[in-house]
């Protein structure tokens, strides 16, 4: 696109000694001395003078498309002076080149000091190249992780720390998110974007480690090896004093009867005979009880297994905003 010059480009130039390109004039590369603009502060004359005779160059090669070499002379002015119109005409020729990221990144550069650091043209053509990148060939990844200290990536290369959140233009496709920390399972997912698009979410990491539980609480099998050891002992009490009864109802037979004496049964034979019975049934009881609270122990012994990994990523995405452009959202999960 071409622009007519400016009187102020007209005096820049003549200001360097520099003839002005035939189809387009330098841009604003001085000012008056009472008001230089900031990229101007530190920057000696004569690296001034270089830095616009490599950009004469580089646009006479940006003309003719020959647009590696016009990128060179652009990147050595760069080094010699940092100016927005650099930045500017560098990411023009990365756009037609292909290179989405680095464009977007040089043109939001020439915009850094604001939009007085471009000529209004300039500016209208930069802030249309950048919205045109963001909707249709670049995307934009947005992370955030609350675990502290958790190390996240993106695409295998380091990108933030835990706590906190970060933003990427990134290009269309798919894209690796990683977060790494000790004792916790490592955590990678792929998140596919198209142009245009804006996904962001959370990170959630799991603890790694070794858990142990136990079917019941620990007191449970114990409880029912002691009702049977209870058991028994109430048999066994049971059946002394059956021995003790029954021994009393002899004696007294004997001390009461001759040789010539039926056998009788008395009130303390009959409860002799009744306490053997029910300590047999406690001992029958107590033995069984025994034997379950013995299996309940041994099921219950403690189990050790590695704990769950419940990390992942939730994603949210939606279309890039880029002025008035905005859409619905759509939620997904993995």
């Amino acid at each position: 696109m071409q622009r007519t010059p400016t009187s102020t480009r007209a005096a820049i130039c003549s200001w360097l000694s520099i003839a002005v390109l035939a189809s387009r004039a330098a841009p604003a590369w001085a000012q008056a001395e009472a008001a230089l603009p900031p990229w101007h502060e530190g920057v000696p004359e004569e690296r001034k003078q270089a830095a616009l005779e490599l950009f004469m160059q580089g646009r006479d090669l940006h003309r003719r498309m020959v647009l590696g070499d016009a990128k060179k002379k652009y990147e050595e002015a760069l080094a010699l002076w940092e100016h927005p119109d650099l930045r500017f005409y560098l990411g023009r020729v990365l756009k037609m080149m292909g290179m989405p990221l680095l464009a977007y990144e040089n043109l939001r550069l020439s915009l850094r000091w604001g939009p007085a650091s471009l000529d209004p043209e300039d500016l209208e053509e930069a802030r249309a190249l950048m919205k045109e990148l963001v909707e249709r060939e670049l995307a934009v990844v947005e992370m955030r992780c609350d675990e502290l200290g958790a190390a996240v990536l993106l695409d295998g290369r380091p990108w933030f720390v835990g706590p906190g959140s970060a933003r990427r233009f990134v290009t269309p496709g798919e894209h690796v998110i990683s977060a790494r920390k000790e004792g916790y399972f490592p955590l990678v997912e792929p998140v596919v974007v198209l142009a245009g698009a804006h996904a962001s979410g959370a990170l959630t990491l799991s603890a790694d480690g070794l858990v142990t539980v136990r079917r019941w609480a620990a007191w449970k099998p114990w409880a029912v090896v002691g009702a049977g050891a209870g058991l028994g002992l109430a048999g066994a009490v049971l059946r002394w004093q059956a021995d003790e009864h029954m021994e009393a109802a002899e004696q007294q037979f004997e001390d009461t009867c001759t040789s010539s004496c039926a056998p009788t049964t008395t009130d303390t034979t009959s409860r002799g005979l009744t306490e053997s019975r029910v300590a047999t049934g406690l001992f029958i009881a107590g033995g069984a009880t025994l034997a379950a609270g013995a299996v309940l122990v041994f099921l219950n012994m403690p189990r050790t297994y590695r704990s769950e990994d419940r990390g992942g990523v939730e994603l949210r995405i939606v279309p890039a905003a880029s002025g008035a452009i905005a859409g619905l959202s759509a939620r997904l999960s993995f």
